[in-house]
């Protein structure tokens, strides 16, 4: 998760949109909380940025719309060249010298173990304490090869910097020679989606499903529109289901269906709400639910609660309310699952 405001704010993307960091003008819809109604935003040096526009010239217009462009309560995240490439120290040099306290986080890209987290994060000591910045920045990574895969609670637990992961889909069925990664996906790559869920959760991260890369346009019929969107929401809601807390989008037009699904309903919270309260109300242990005819305990008590914290991030739960119900919990069981899995600041 992101921690921001001084550790007053946290924020666990549900919608964590890419887009081109040379162009100016994509940065300016990127920042409009209405063109872009994400949570998160990233830039990227790397795969989306042309050839041509590799180095100072994307530098330098990453660097303006850093410093001039308000992005509101949306975390700000910039992808460099990787850690590989001849692009990757002056991409980090130009904004983090060139941008302090404007961003909150790094995405790094092809990572393939927790040697490079580490080489960043001593990277950014430097950068940080050389610019002046009054926070450190944080760094979500890319498990997008085989490597990454079987070394993702390392790279989960390789520095304190760390935020969360992100299951890069393409580049990593490319590594294992898949074509098809739009159809099915969510049971063609089940155990790589929930090795990365695992491995962040274990560390106390938030967990990032991958882009859907199809999009309607205009020209595009009703039918055609409906089909897309049905594919977007599946894909998604499926990735919730695994237990992704969020997804990257890669235009503004995925936004909306795509909060939905890592957002739980009115509906959900109120139910959640009504059973943690029922269950406290009689005394806790083992029963059944008068309404659903369902058993009920401690154990399924705690997916209630994280339903709140959801509720919580959406603004659909107070904080207060949050805390009550957490410590109710942990005066009986002894720890707060909301603290172990790091859902409140």
């Amino acid at each position: 998760m992101f921690v921001l405001e001084n550790g007053n704010r946290i924020v666990i993307p549900r919608t964590e949109m890419t887009y081109p960091g040379h162009s100016l003008k994509l940065h300016q819809n990127a920042a409009d909380p209405v063109k872009s109604p994400v949570d998160h935003v990233m830039a990227d040096f790397e795969d989306a940025c042309p050839y041509e526009f590799k180095g100072e010239k994307s530098r330098k217009v990453m660097v303006e719309a850093l410093n001039t462009l308000d992005f509101g309560k949306k975390v700000v995240t910039i992808r460099p060249n990787n850690i590989h490439s001849p692009f990757f120290k002056g991409d980090m040099e130009a904004i983090v010298l060139g941008a302090p306290n404007r961003f909150h986080g790094i995405i790094l890209p092809k990572t393939r173990g927790p040697e490079e987290i580490k080489t960043v994060a001593k990277l950014l000591d430097d950068l940080e304490k050389r610019a002046g910045w009054k926070y450190k920045i944080q760094i979500e990574s890319l498990i997008e090869t085989p490597h990454a895969l079987i070394n993702a609670y390392a790279i989960a637990t390789a520095s304190e910097r760390m935020a969360g992961l992100i299951f890069g889909i393409a580049d990593y069925a490319a590594n294992l020679g898949i074509r098809e990664i739009v159809e099915n996906q969510n049971q063609n790559f089940h155990y790589s989606k929930q090795a990365v869920v695992v491995a962040a959760k274990a560390a106390g991260l938030h967990a990032v499903d991958n882009v859907y890369l199809r999009l309607w346009r205009k020209e595009d019929s009703p039918e055609r529109v409906a089909e897309l969107q049905r594919g977007l929401r599946e894909k998604n809601e499926g990735a919730a289901n695994l237990g992704m807390d969020g997804t990257w989008v890669i235009h503004p037009q995925q936004a909306p269906i795509c909060n939905a699904c890592f957002t739980p309903s009115q509906d959900q919270v109120d139910e959640a709400r009504r059973v943690i309260k029922l269950y406290h109300e009689k005394g806790g242990g083992s029963m059944a639910d008068p309404k659903t005819g369902e058993m009920i305990d401690e154990a399924t008590i705690k997916i209630g609660l994280m339903d709140l914290a959801k509720g919580a991030q959406a603004g659909m739960v107070g904080a207060e309310e949050l805390g009550e119900w957490s410590q109710k919990s942990k005066a009986i069981t002894g720890y707060d699952i909301l603290e172990l899995m790091r859902r409140t600041a």
